[in-house]
């Protein structure tokens, strides 16, 4: 079983479960670089060049690739993953799935903070600033509260927090969660 890690941008994901790979003893695998990697380019680059379907085809594909593996996993979902019914089913029939929840504040301050992420993401809307971050998670919110078997709340609360939470929840299965 793989634990996946759902959220808008900036609500942690890949930070989040680096650090939960780490504790848990597993593999880390962040879907959106699976996906860079393979096509060699930024999603900014691939959103450009395919528009958002070409990205939604190749992120389907990194999904289904990555579900397939047999060894367990962390595994940290692009935002907007959820958003198709065929990845929706393979993220419940492989794995657990952890919402990692924030305001749109806080998620908006924290894309602003990264630089890294106007690099290589596009914007998915013509609003701006904190507008787009309320607009998609209008959208978002009921998938994401379909699919979660745990939401955690991010807003002011560190990464090791966040971690420690969702390590309790996993452990609270027990091994059975991790028979192959």
């Amino acid at each position: 079983m793989h634990i996946y890690l759902m959220g808008y941008r900036g609500s942690g994901k890949t930070t989040v479960g680096r650090l939960l790979a780490a504790r848990l003893q597993l593999p880390f695998v962040d879907t959106d670089q699976v996906i860079e990697s393979a096509a060699g380019k930024t999603i900014r680059e691939i959103f450009a060049e395919e528009g958002e379907p070409g990205f939604r085809n190749r992120e389907q594909h990194a999904l289904a690739s990555v579900a397939a593996e047999t060894a367990n996993s962390v595994v940290s979902l692009g935002g907007g993953a959820i958003l198709r019914e065929a990845n929706q089913s393979i993220i419940q029939s492989s794995g657990r799935v952890v919402w990692l929840h924030g305001s749109p504040e806080a998620l908006f301050a924290r894309i602003e903070s990264d630089l890294a992420t106007a690099q290589r993401r596009p914007q998915l809307t013509n609003l701006s600033g904190c507008d787009e971050v309320v607009d998609i998670l209008a959208k978002r919110e009921p998938i994401y509260r379909k699919l979660a078997e745990k939401t955690v709340l991010t807003d002011l609360r560190s990464p090791d927090d966040l971690v420690a939470e969702i390590a309790d929840w996993v452990n609270s299965f027990g091994q059975q969660v991790f028979a192959e």
